[in-house]
């Protein structure tokens, strides 16, 4: 078992090479020396840093030497883009929910304890001490989370410990449920919600181009909100536009590295993905850096941040409430009906083309990830019971 709060805990991250701690507050630089260190009291980011001046004096041991600060801050920038900003709040909301659950037990987050992490879960998964049991897949967050955080301390977890295989195992096969889907918005809902956007308003043009790329491209919120206008205009940019005659060709950095999108244009102008496109970028004057902006000033101008993705979830809420799509539910169940990824399950459900070219349009690996966006389908075209001679 760990040892109590109070009690000394081993050094953290020590190495030959002395290379940076990543600590949860944001992406800083701990040299690591022969002298031991000590978590701060919630088991969070390491004790405050010793001055620049000090580090380059020479004065401490294990010091980088002063001429790679620069270098130093690079390797920190690259390290931040490893993972997305929803990442890297996850995991530092993650740990500090392990941290606050231990220091109620009066245990030690550190150094890694499968037995500590095993009741962890299970505390998670019964809704220990009057809180609400967490799902499943939301444990399964949380375990990684801690395994990432543990890992960059220098002090891996061992997952496969049966401590926590174990009880991982016992709680998939006792509170596992099939995923809670979020509605798909289709091409009737999507005519409808844009209809609800009033065309006169800057943000009215933006809210209408954003809804029809993000369906016609099958876009993840974060995607939408990555877009730069052109290629290397932004260092948190992650993709660009290319609009041509026939279309748009989106290029993304997803998950899995590089994809391009082709987003053809509509049969009609006032359903045209392309041609709202063009009019919010004409009409906004936007020509250099972030493609989906905030608008200022009651609407009447455009700033230079880019969207957050939350805004996208929002707007698909707001619009698919104000169409009425699915009225046969109340106000409240449709308010949790949907979200940003509706828009990507509805062009996956909707599109009435080989399955392929919808897998490659979402940068799915496997057509059956596809098939679990295809919500509202007819899901017995296939009849096997009639193909049975039944």
């Amino acid at each position: 078992m760990s040892q109590k709060s109070g009690d000394t805990l081993p050094r953290l991250g020590s190495r030959q090479g002395h290379w940076a701690f990543l600590s949860l507050d944001g992406i800083e630089s701990a040299m690591t020396t022969d002298k031991s260190q000590t978590p701060s009291s919630d088991g969070g980011a390491l004790a405050p840093l010793p001055a620049d001046a000090d580090l380059a004096s020479g004065d401490r041991p294990g010091a980088l030497p002063a001429h790679l600060d620069r270098l130093a801050d690079r390797a920190r920038g690259y390290v931040e883009a490893a993972s997305s900003a929803n990442t890297r709040r996850a995991y530092t909301s993650d740990w500090k929910h392990f941290t606050a659950w231990c220091r109620r037990q009066s245990l030690s987050p550190l150094p890694p304890e499968p037995q500590i992490v095993g009741l962890y879960v299970t505390a998670c998964a019964s809704g220990a001490g009057g809180a609400k049991p967490n799902s499943v897949s939301t444990i399964e967050r949380r375990l990684s989370s801690l395994t990432w955080n543990y890992a960059q301390r220098g002090q891996p977890l061992d997952r496969k410990d049966r401590h926590i295989a174990t009880v991982m195992a016992g709680i998939r096969n006792s509170h596992a449920r099939p995923p809670v889907q979020k509605e798909a918005v289709m091409p009737e809902d999507i005519i409808a919600m844009i209809e609800t956007l009033d065309r006169g308003t800057l943000r009215g043009l933006r809210d209408r181009a954003m809804l029809l790329i993000g369906f016609a491209g099958g876009l993840r919120r974060s995607e939408i909100v990555g877009l730069d206008v052109k290629k290397d205009q932004t260092e948190d940019g992650r993709g660009w536009i290319e609009v041509l005659d026939k279309g748009v060709i989106v290029t993304l950095r997803g998950k899995t590295g590089w994809r391009e999108v082709e987003i053809g244009r509509g049969s009609s102008d006032a359903t045209c993905p392309v041609t709202a496109l063009d009019m919010w970028l004409s009409l906004a004057r936007i020509a250099h850096g972030p493609l989906f902006r905030r608008v200022t000033g009651q609407g009447k101008a455009v700033g230079a941040d880019r969207l957050n993705d939350q805004e996208v979830a929002r707007l698909v809420k707001r619009a698919a409430l104000a169409a009425g799509v699915r009225g046969d539910l109340t106000e409240g169940e449709r308010a949790l009906k949907f979200s940003g990824h509706s828009l990507r399950a509805g062009l996956a459900s909707s599109a009435e083309v080989d399955e392929r070219y919808v897998q490659k349009q979402l940068g799915h690996a496997s057509a059956e990830m596809t098939r679990k966006y295809q919500r509202r389908r007819d899901r017995f075209r296939v009849n096997l019971t009639k193909a049975a001679g039944l």
